[in-house]
């Protein structure tokens, strides 16, 4: 039995490839030593084999096999536009 595949929510922040999106993930974590909140973001490039993903879109991202040296993130849906 496989596990299921890890997932991601994200904004695309690029778009201008084909079959291919950029989508910044941001996640908050607490600092070890001042106990501040604190915002760390990262950006992964995504397949986007129907070209639906816009720029400012919400998205849902799921990893998988590596389609090329740095695509191993394929799109599941959109969630908001």
């Amino acid at each position: 039995m496989r596990k299921a595949p890890r997932t991601l929510v994200g904004t695309v922040v690029g778009d201008k490839m084909q079959k291919t999106a950029v989508v910044m993930v941001e996640r908050v974590y607490v600092h070890p030593k001042y106990q501040k909140h604190m915002l760390r973001h990262k950006k992964y490039v995504v397949h986007d084999e129907n070209k639906q993903a816009k720029v400012g879109a919400k998205v849902e991202i799921a990893e998988t096999r590596p389609i090329s040296k740095t695509k191993s993130w394929r799109l599941v849906k959109v969630l908001e536009s």
